[in-house]
């Protein structure tokens, strides 16, 4: 019912009017020694902030067991260097934390660690920061990551800088300035997404995500911690294993109850936004020849990246220009995409997003997304890379694209290959 309900919110796509398919860029995917492959890539469960299961977690407990996946079949002295999305953190304090995951997952003092952050991609940005690093030549394995624990660092998110004169008297300056949840209302008014467009989205989202729990087990790495009961303070040893952020009963009658949170009016809530979440990921890359060398399975390339800027007050349609910019850079078109993970920032946008591009609901986010599962922003982009790449597997999908929205008006979009 709720999948027929979207289908006929965002439209259906007539095949016709698309681009014949290039059934040589489909079928064949040439392998050179210099493609710069995956070999892991895994996740955290994404918790909810001040409430979940990873609440009492700090940052270095959260990535020390996806580092440790990620090394757990080579010697963790091959990893030059570790490039972690995170954005929260307003001081050096992360990049230490940072480093101190990699000698706990057992890296040597050789292995170099820098963070990144373009907001809500970093960890996408990460990835490709590492891609190209290796492509270039400065070292031959690293690992992408990203982490937030916004349980902790939650607070730096109502942090705005001094603003001076010259942003006071600047259109585009000021608009870079707005709640993203402004942004969201803005492009429902503009776009003419409904408040029921977008609570559509959000209960298949919880839908999508219940029924695959079973499923993310295979993207995850379950982790040991410490619990604080905030009644007693008192702790208890836990193990997370599962996403606690989605909520398998949401209805369109549940949601429409809930107030908007942004605008006197609006039709952004807390139901049809992403949850504010903890979690971290991370992937190992390296060049092809690199893999062959060392014996390993081969999980997908890093074929191309794009980030695209729009304008701030309506950052949020950012995939609509960041996907069909990394299409033209790989020269393929959305018929050569078998699957599409499109970050679920605010339903408004997402909504916007897939009905821009003229995309179906039938392989975009089939997993559920961050209305569901959380958006721990440092972590999101190589989060949705682990969950693209698993399903991709399940499916026998040869291409697939990791797209997302990013603050300030900029969208960003990578292109992955299965072998």
């Amino acid at each position: 019912m709720q999948s027929e309900r979207l289908s006929r919110v965002l439209g259906h796509v007539d095949s016709s009017a698309r681009p014949v398919r290039n059934e040589l860029t489909n079928n064949y995917i040439s392998k050179s020694p210099d493609d710069i492959v995956i070999i892991e890539c895994k996740r955290t469960p994404l918790c909810r902030s001040r409430k979940g299961g990873l609440k009492d977690t700090y940052a270095v407990d959260l990535m020390v067991p996806v580092l440790k996946a990620c090394v757990k079949d080579i010697d963790p002295a091959l990893v030059s260097e570790v490039v972690v999305g995170t954005v929260l953190p307003i001081s050096t304090h992360r990049h230490i934390e940072c480093r101190h995951a990699c000698f706990l997952a057992g890296m040597p003092v050789s292995t170099t660690v820098r963070t990144v952050n373009r907001q809500c991609s970093s960890g996408l940005q990460a990835m490709a920061d590492v891609a190209s690093d290796i492509q270039a030549g400065y070292y031959e394995v690293g690992i992408a990551a990203g982490v937030e624990t916004m349980t902790f660092d939650g607070g730096n998110m109502k942090a705005v800088p001094p603003i001076s004169t010259s942003v006071k008297v600047n259109a585009l300056c000021r608009d870079a300035l707005l709640p993203m949840g402004i942004t969201s209302e803005n492009v429902a008014k503009k776009f003419g997404v409904s408040r029921e467009d977008q609570d559509t989205l959000a209960v298949m989202s919880h839908a999508r995500a219940a029924a695959a729990k079973k499923k993310f087990q295979a993207e995850i790495v379950h982790v040991k911690t410490i619990l604080k009961d905030p009644k007693t303070n008192q702790k208890s040893s836990v193990t997370i294993m599962h996403d606690d952020g989605v909520r398998p009963g949401t209805t369109m009658a549940t949601l429409s109850k809930l107030r908007p949170v942004f605008k006197k009016g609006g039709s952004t809530t807390a139901g049809n936004a992403s949850q504010t979440t903890d979690g971290a990921a991370a992937a190992l890359m390296m060049k092809r020849s690199k893999a062959q060398e060392l014996g390993l399975k081969i999980k997908a390339v890093f074929k191309e990246f794009a980030v695209s800027g729009v304008s701030p007050a309506v950052m949020g349609i950012g995939p609509a220009y960041a996907i069909p910019d990394v299409l033209k850079r790989a020269n393929l078109t959305l018929d050569d995409i078998d699957l599409f993970e499109i970050n679920e920032a605010f339903a408004s946008q997402a909504v916007y997003c897939v009905k821009k591009l003229g995309l179906s609901m039938d392989n975009v986010n089939v997993n559920g997304g961050a209305i569901a599962l959380g958006h721990p922003l440092g972590c999101t982009g190589v989060r949705m890379a682990a969950t693209l790449l698993h399903e991709m597997e399940r499916r026998g999908d040869k291409r697939g694209i990791v797209s997302m929205c990013i603050g300030t008006g900029m969208g960003a979009a990578a292109i992955f290959e299965r072998e």
